[in-house]
């Protein structure tokens, strides 16, 4: 736990390093400010000891003591107004990088880390738990800095004014610490458990929306909500407890010390009354008793927020201690898109192998067709030709180049991907095809000719400039996979891959894939993953995979020659099934 918080608070020191010279500047400040406090009882002192009891009037003493006593209050308020604002704008400039910060990790993070991620949780990451880490800026460090630095001159003070006094304030710090001690011990853990609950429930939130319909398809309602219920229960639970330390060990605790330290020093006083003690020093020391308990609850107050921003920051660093896909240091390029892949072996997580032995030669400017039943490895394979995964065994290269040792953007540039479910971002049609990535308009609609997008665009109330809303409600399945077709082709990739990228569509949005397919053929690497054998048919060669292996390769026609072959039984399956479905 130790570790964890020590690591928790470099990376947000880490975070607010930029902000040294703010922060240098908020401190000098705030000591200014708590001097400027520390001041009050003593000009009290003055004044009540030499006019106040003596009955002695000297205007012009008199009204410069309460002059300079209102204007350090004022000037003291005035300067913890100013830093609390300067340390906010900190704060939120800090939060904003770390935030920058995780979710650029975030989409650096390895496909095989996604395999086990859940969504809501990493959502929680990157939003709950970074404006978590801001109260530690805004409210912690501002709280910790201001009551230490009035704390330590109350101290002084009294020290100058009477030790013997101030030996009687001393034995409220091993109590505090006690205190401190105690509910951090009784509250951590609920802390912990109450912010893993609540990644939970977002969990539970984004799985629901995501899949709504699905959920009241299979009439799942009831079963959904009682699940959430319990989770909301249990951090309902959770919360308690830890409201229940707080109310205990913070504020009531240390309000009974402040009682008892009055006393005590009430006391001490009545004891010397008669040795001549000064009336003026008994108010000073009830003040700054004051500004000793207060500050200390202050900090104990937030001592639950910091516990929060550090569980939280830990929970953060935890993620960024995740390890990035590898980015390749060498610079080559894909020249002309040969593909060759060579004894490849590929296991997830140290499972069972699902591709073995796998040798294929693509030349460039091939199509190849890869089919099999569910669980072959077609999928796993065109994982790899993505660099979403390594191998553990054998090798794939570029036109001679090995995989890796391919620079990352040109490697994102030169490879494209129209996956099965088509990604959509809640923007236009032209965001959608650009991706980010800058390109001429000519291009974006050249590719939305080429992949039979145009004839949607037109009918779009306002063309290109479009809002498609989330996911690309306003555009049909079909719709949806020809934009991404058609942004695949946008980048002018020397390699396309497709993962069963028709298996969704009707006959008319496949037959202009096919057209588009058979313009590409022969300038573009095509390998396209196929659970409708009409997209492949035309392709150089087709592989059939069995439980990760191949165990047929050929033409369409000569695979269909194959007596009782694996690709002659799936054309027959299709066959039957085609009337079937038209029915």
């Amino acid at each position: 736990m130790q570790t964890d918080t020590r690591s928790a608070l470099r990376l947000l020191g880490h975070a607010a390093a930029p902000e040294r010279r703010g922060l240098i500047a908020s401190l000098a400040w705030l000591i200014l400010a708590a001097l400027l406090e520390v001041v009050g009882p003593v000009l009290s002192k003055r004044y009540i000891d030499s006019y106040l009891l003596p009955r002695h009037s000297d205007f012009a003493a008199m009204a410069l003591l309460l002059g300079v006593a209102l204007c350090s209050g004022y000037a003291a308020s005035g300067l913890r107004y100013l830093q609390l604002v300067r340390l906010a704008a900190i704060a939120m400039r800090s939060v904003r990088r770390l935030r920058e910060q995780v979710y650029r990790h975030v989409l650096g993070l390895p496909l095989a880390y996604f395999d086990r991620a859940i969504t809501g949780q990493l959502i929680s990451r990157v939003t709950n738990d970074t404006e978590a880490a801001k109260t530690l800026y805004v409210q912690v460090l501002f709280v910790l800095l201001d009551s230490s630095i009035v704390l330590t001159g109350a101290l002084g003070a009294m020290a100058w004014l009477d030790w013997s006094l101030m030996l009687i304030v001393l034995p409220l710090f091993p109590a505090v610490l006690a205190i401190v001690y105690g509910y951090q011990r009784l509250s951590a853990p609920a802390v912990s458990r109450t912010r893993e609950l609540r990644s939970d429930i977002n969990a539970r939130m984004a799985e629901s929306i995501a899949g709504m319909s699905v959920l009241q398809a299979s009439n799942a309602e009831t079963r959904f909500a009682e699940q959430f219920a319990a989770t909301n229960r249990d951090h309902y639970r959770s919360r308690r407890v830890e409201l229940a330390a707080n109310a205990w060990l913070l504020r009531p605790a240390l309000d009974l010390l402040n009682v008892l330290l009055l006393a005590g020093v009430l006391y001490r006083f009545g004891l010397r009354h008669l040795s001549g003690l000064e009336i003026g020093v008994l108010y000073a020391f009830v003040s700054y008793i004051a500004r000793v308990v207060e500050p200390l609850i202050q900090i104990t107050m937030q001592f639950g927020q910091l516990q929060q921003a550090i569980i939280a920051s830990a929970r953060l660093n935890t993620l960024l201690q995740e390890p990035s896909a590898p980015a390749p240091s060498a610079a080559a390029t894909i020249g002309a898109g040969r593909i060759s892949l060579s004894g490849l072996g590929f296991a997830y997580h140290a499972g069972p192998a699902v591709l073995n032995g796998i040798d294929l030669e693509i030349p460039a400017g091939g199509f190849v067709g890869i089919v099999g039943h569910t669980g072959s490895g077609k999928s796993t394979l065109l994982s790899l030709l993505l660099r979403f995964y390594s191998p553990q065994s054998g090798h794939i290269e570029f036109d001679g180049v090995d995989i890796n040792a391919i620079a990352e953007t040109a490697f994102r540039r030169d490879v494209g991907l129209v996956a099965q479910e088509p990604f959509l971002l809640s923007a236009s049609v032209l965001e959608n095809i650009d991706m980010g990535r800058g390109l001429a308009r000519e291009t974006i609609e050249r590719a939305a000719r080429a992949a039979g997008l145009d004839e949607v665009v037109a009918a779009l109330p306002e063309g290109y400039a479009t809002e498609l809303g989330a996911d690309g409600a306003r555009l049909s399945g079909g719709q949806r996979q020809l934009l991404a077709f058609a942004r695949a082709l946008a980048g002018e990739p020397r390699i396309l891959l497709l993962d069963e990228a028709t298996s969704h569509i009707d006959t008319e949005t496949e037959q202009k894939v096919q057209l588009a397919l058979a313009a590409l053929h022969g300038k573009v690497t095509l390998v396209a993953i196929a659970h409708r054998l009409a997209t492949i048919r035309s392709a150089d060669t087709i592989i059939v995979l069995k439980r990760g292996r191949i165990v047929e390769r050929g033409t369409h026609e000569q695979l269909l020659a194959l007596e009782g072959g694996v690709y002659q039984r799936l054309y027959q399956l299709q066959q039957l099934e085609e009337p079937l479905a038209s029915r």
